[in-house]
């Protein structure tokens, strides 16, 4: 009898030990023992928006992937898995033990994984490795728009996000939502279906529709390509934009990189040179300092310049770039022959605080604000920075740095009767089942007037027709436009071989349609913009006319 009342009070006290721990569990602190053993909180993916070009031709889209992932305390062998699965995956055995030994119910692994490479691992039918369906990024042009689109690269959680371009710019719009799946299991990780279960769904990213034609972006950078190998240049960028609305039709810089394998690229290589690179635009520059002083009416397109010999400012001399003077000429001349004292002319009349406030009125030395990440604002120096030869040089292009999406940008205001625009690359921002949001176009201030933008037009009308150097101009099309050829500086000083060549212009000239802005790094076979810039302009925007149908005039 008294071992019955022994083993009886052994059991009680068990049992009370055993309901004052479920009671603590269960009503004390049931968040603790839920999120640490039993409650298993997974994300549900959305599914990343995808892009189109204007004519809703794909340029980003989603494909079919596979995410890896184990359940560490269902393996039998880690050791034999961690070597077996990294004779697939390449990615090394350390690695891979750093995310398979552990405790917890569930890992991730790898993903991105492709059909070929999930059913190499299922063959090996290891215990505690599963797969889960996920999209991945599928570019059908390839590289044709590297530097516009971005990337979708991993973050240092291991979650996918957008870098550079639209996909960086854009990541909070295009990501989507991620869901939550949350499920309670028990101490083999077997989910307990009379538990909790709860599930808030994803959403899906927003679709970007852009301003880009997926055919002139192939035409431009086709053309590239080939220029630069013709013309033995380093680097080079073509912009195509409506000048009227500051919507991007086409951009391309060479060397790029391929956005579904950008791992195997540099980072140097993902940087966008139309919104991050800053360089002296050369006399590409020089219609912003005419039209400036056109608007100012300091002077008139047929006003004569003594165009004698080389110009002193301080303890410095500035000589035309080929040493040789005409005379008396123009202020369209000027433009024509591209004169550096002519120029000089012109910034005298126009008055140091007059240039020093139209360089802000273009926007030089702010963002453009353009939807690409990674913009670069350039640089322009306070005025008490400024010296008699920087106002001097200035009116050439040499001396201040811009980014090519300001220089397009500023010119743009000179042929589309005077005004400054916010760039913008997406007109459209929706979904099939949502409301679209459009982007509007944003007129920032109007630096010119109508009267000065049809003069400033005309007379790179005439630059075209009568400059040093004649090109294949197709034929009954009036095209204006402007080259630039800008020593790169080096430690202080210009290195006279090393020069970024450029083409500026537009057509047709009376109502433009578009402008084309040609930057070439280095080429070998010339130094000069009128000789390898200049020509591929001409060569794009032969093909442009034709695409878009554009009528001789």
């Amino acid at each position: 009898m008294t071992k019955l009342w022994v083993l009886f009070w052994i059991f009680s006290v068990l049992i009370f030990a055993i309901v004052i721990k479920l009671f603590f569990i269960q009503l004390i602190a049931p968040d603790r023992y839920q999120s640490n053993n039993y409650l298993q909180t997974r994300k549900i993916l959305p599914q990343r928006g995808k892009i189109f070009d204007g004519n809703l031709q794909p340029l980003v889209l989603n494909q079919t992937a596979y995410l890896l992932y184990a359940e560490p305390k269902k393996i039998i062998d880690k050791n034999e898995l961690i070597h077996k699965i990294d004779e697939i995956l390449k990615i090394g055995e350390a690695t891979l033990g750093g995310k398979i030994n552990n405790d917890k119910l569930w890992t991730l692994v790898v993903s991105g994984l492709d059909k070929k490479t999930k059913e190499a691992i299922s063959k090996l039918k290891l215990n505690g490795l599963g797969f889960e369906e996920e999209s991945k990024r599928f570019y059908p042009e390839g590289s044709a728009a590297a530097h516009l689109l971005g990337f979708v690269g991993k973050n240092d959680k291991g979650e996918n996000i957008g870098y550079f371009g639209l996909e960086g710019y854009y990541e909070k719009d295009i990501a989507g939502l991620p869901g939550i799946l949350k499920t309670e299991r028990d101490l083999f990780g077997n989910p307990i279906f009379i538990g909790v279960q709860s599930k808030l769904e994803s959403e899906d990213g927003r679709d970007l529709i852009l301003a880009i034609d997926k055919t002139a972006q192939q035409i431009i950078k086709e053309r590239l390509k080939s220029s630069l190998q013709k013309y033995g240049a380093k680097e080079g960028c073509v912009i195509v934009a409506n000048p009227m609305t500051l919507e991007i039709i086409a951009l391309s810089c060479l060397p790029d990189f391929d956005p579904e394998q950008y791992y195997k690229f540099s980072e140097n290589y993902f940087r966008n040179p139309v919104t991050s690179n800053v360089y002296e635009p050369g006399s590409i520059f020089k219609p912003l300092i005419m039209a400036a002083a056109l608007n100012e009416k300091v002077i008139k397109p047929t006003d004569m310049y003594d165009e004698s010999g080389p110009v002193k400012i301080g303890g410095y001399e500035i000589q035309t770039w080929n040493k040789k003077y005409e005379g008396k000429i123009t202020m369209t001349r000027i433009l024509e022959k591209s004169s550096n004292v002519g120029m000089v002319y012109v910034g005298q009349k126009l008055g140091e605080k007059k240039i020093l406030s139209y360089l802000k009125q273009y926007g030089l030395g702010e963002l453009t604000g353009i939807d690409l990440q990674g913009e670069a604002s350039g640089f322009l120096k306070s005025e008490a920075e400024w010296y008699p030869i920087d106002y001097a040089t200035v009116t050439f292009g040499q001396g201040i740095v811009v980014t090519p999406i300001q220089m397009i940008r500023s010119f743009s205001s000179l042929i589309n009767g005077g005004w400054l625009i916010k760039p913008r690359v997406v007109l459209e921002i929706g979904s099939s089942d949502k409301e679209k949001n459009q982007i509007k176009q944003q007129k920032i201030r109007r630096v010119i007037d109508e009267r000065t933008s049809i003069l400033i037009k005309k007379m790179l009308e005439a630059t075209v027709e009568h400059g040093e150097i004649k090109w294949a101009k197709p034929k009954g099309y009036q095209i204006g436009g402007k080259t630039g050829t800008a020593q790169i500086p080096i430690e202080g000083h210009y290195d006279p071989t090393k020069t970024i060549a450029s083409f500026i212009g537009f057509a047709p000239v009376s109502e433009p349609k578009f402008i084309i802005l040609v930057n070439l790094k280095e080429p070998s076979t010339s130094p000069w913009g009128s000789e390898t810039a200049a020509p591929l302009f001409f060569e794009i925007a032969k093909e442009l006319l034709v695409y878009y149908n554009i009528a001789p005039e």
